[in-house]
């Protein structure tokens, strides 16, 4: 009986998805609910927006938030992209999501994962790819024809503003195999289009694969890269996704389409300190001595030698001290800029039991920085009053 009652449900919602992909033809994307059901959606994902623009999580500095909006813009297009608006929400993992209204949110985590702008290009433009075959609505209409899809709207709505209504979101909007394939392959049609690499699709999804293995031998346990669960629990398999996207990426005109890479690091640099405290938090050596290694390919850049000097200074075994100290010094050397690297030269120093040096650096880090949140205490460790 179940079954009986369902397939008219399911054909109604067929109908309905078909509706809205003409609509969003239709009006280039300024795309408007069609019925009770899309308008219920609509203002509750209108509330999660509010709350994430209150969230103390919202990274509002705007020269990043501009710079993810152009790499975004490029890879799709202005007119697409006038229908996006962009939320870049500190935390250190891996995540881009994409809601029916235009919402898109972008996790620090991937920032810092990201080698080139291809790359992050690369993850825009599946989120996008998503939102313009309308996949979140389809989800949604699928749902609703087989339960009480509001029931999981309103859980979203008793934790609006918190890190974990944003994994919510991806509950919902839980887009099948399919989808993921079909938004991963008119990504690279994105890529291609904005100037950029197709390959770098694929070399992401290599780099993610090879972190986890990193974080499993360092915690003795087996890889989960194969496992699909957490984020990855809806999308294919990544060794497949990474096979089918290096294929695909294969068969298109490569000629004349860059990486990025030097206008990345130049974006990212102001806020590089803050991505590597994030990510030393998790405690994921492994994970992160292998990031680092990664993204120092084409050499040991001053903000890559001090981000080792944290990393080796927040585990802080055997000579773990002394390492911070050659790597900072390094960074130092060759050119680095930000007040961090004579903070954390000075702290290793004073845990080396060098004294006098050690203290010697951290009034140089109070003197670069005046304002320092901690100055308090590092001028105290400096000897000072």
């Amino acid at each position: 009986m179940t079954a009986i009652v369902a397939q008219p449900l399911q054909a109604e919602s067929n109908r309905k998805i078909e509706e809205s992909k003409q609509r969003m033809k239709d009006s280039a994307f300024d795309y408007q609910p069609i019925d009770d059901d899309e308008r219920g959606l609509w203002l509750q994902m209108d509330e999660e927006e509010r709350s994430i623009k209150l969230s103390k999580f919202l990274v509002k500095d705007p020269a990043l938030n501009e710079y993810v909006r152009k790499v975004l813009c490029k890879t799709v297009g202005e007119l697409n992209c006038q229908a996006t608006r962009i939320y870049i929400m500190r935390t250190p993992h891996f995540n881009a999501s994409m809601a029916p209204n235009g919402m898109m949110i972008v996790w620090t985590g991937l920032l810092l994962r990201s080698r080139n702008e291809a790359e992050l290009a690369s993850v825009l433009g599946h989120e996008f790819s998503h939102f313009e075959n309308l996949h979140s609505i389809q989800s949604f209409r699928d749902i609703r024809a087989k339960t009480d899809a509001m029931a999981w709207i309103s859980v979203i709505a008793g934790s609006a503003g918190s890190l974990a209504s944003l994994g919510l979101l991806g509950l919902v909007f839980d887009f099948s195999r399919d989808m993921e394939r079909e938004a991963d392959i008119l990504a690279l049609d994105h890529l291609v289009d904005g100037g950029y690499d197709p390959m770098a699709s694929s070399a992401i999804w290599e780099q993610l694969r090879a972190e986890m293995d990193a974080t499993a031998a360092e915690r003795k346990v087996r890889s989960r890269k194969d496992k699909n669960d957490g984020f990855f629990s809806t999308h294919p398999n990544t060794g497949d996704r990474m096979e089918y996207l290096r294929d695909a990426a294969s068969k298109k005109d490569r000629e004349g389409k860059s990486l990025g890479a030097d206008e990345y690091r130049a974006a990212l640099l102001s806020w590089w300190p803050r991505l590597i405290d994030d990510q030393i938090k998790l405690n994921d050596f492994g994970a992160t001595e292998f990031l680092l290694g990664k993204l120092a390919d084409d050499g040991w850049t001053p903000e890559l030698l001090y981000a080792r000097g944290e990393l080796y200074r927040a585990r802080g075994k055997d000579d773990d001290f002394q390492k911070a100290v050659e790597f900072y010094r390094q960074s130092i050397a060759s050119g680095a800029q930000f007040s961090e690297n004579w903070r954390g030269l000075g702290l290793s120093l004073l845990r080396s039991g060098v004294k006098e040096e050690g203290q010697a650096a951290l009034r140089d880090y109070v003197t670069r920085q005046p304002d320092a949140p901690d100055k308090a205490i590092i001028s105290m460790m400096a000897g000072g009053n």
